[in-house]
């Protein structure tokens, strides 16, 4: 017979209940400090590219403005170009955000494509008052270097693109054999590539190109149909 001084039997195959409990009590309290460290770190960097204007920082610059350890940053990061990396995805998330929340105040699809489209072409158009270098200078060379990272930190924005061509699918609204999420990828593609070669200097008079003629390509392409008759597509 057990005595009553005896601790607790385990379940049957496994550890005993109290000790599972502690052990996910210690994990969460160190998943949580972790977190905090973390977003120290990206608020330093979010506050230094602020400040320059652009993603010309150090290592080192991020450790003393977070008042962390530069072995703490180690932890968490590879280096510079992985926290870089982590402010961009952060970005392109708040950006999917407000583009969504501009686009739903519209009844029609096609009006929520087209206020998408331009909304996307403003927040990623150069614009030193805007002071955006994770989109036009950290994004270009991220591109050309770990295209794989872009595919991941682009993903809730082609969600969201490719919801709402469903829509306009669905109403009726896009080509015939039109495929949403290819033409989502593609006009995304082309939307913030227009955006970020803005600023490029060219022979058209210096006038740069707007946000509406961007939808309008977008919508119309190359072939001479009514834009309010059809739809997204070339």
């Amino acid at each position: 017979m057990a005595s009553k001084m005896d601790p607790p039997a385990a379940p049957p195959g496994g550890e005993p209940a109290w000790k599972q409990r502690a052990v996910e009590r210690s994990t969460k309290a160190a998943k949580l400090r972790a977190e905090q460290r973390v977003e120290r770190f990206l608020d330093a960097a979010q506050a230094i590219i602020t400040e320059k204007g652009g993603t010309d920082f150090t290592v080192q610059e991020i450790v003393d403005r977070s008042r962390q350890s530069l072995r703490s940053f180690y932890q968490h990061f590879d280096g510079k170009h992985e926290l870089l990396l982590a402010l961009f995805e952060d970005a392109l998330r708040r950006a999917t955000d407000q583009i969504r929340a501009a686009a739903s105040g519209h009844p029609d699809p096609l009006d929520r494509l087209r206020v998408a489209v331009e909304l996307l072409f403003e927040l990623s158009r150069p614009d030193p008052a805007a002071q955006r270098p994770l989109f036009t200078d950290f994004a270009p060379q991220l591109l050309l270097s770990h295209p794989a990272e872009v595919k991941v930190a682009h993903a809730p924005l082609l969600a969201l693109l490719t919801e709402l061509a469903t829509e306009a699918e669905e109403a009726g609204r896009l080509r015939a054999g039109m495929v949403p999420r290819r033409a989502a990828a593609l006009t995304m593609q082309t939307v913030m590539f227009v955006a970020q070669s803005s600023g490029v200097s060219d022979e058209d008079g210096g006038n740069p190109l707007t946000a509406g003629e961007v939808w309008e390509f977008c919508a119309k392409g190359f072939a001479g149909i009514d834009c309010t008759a059809l739809d997204v597509g070339p």
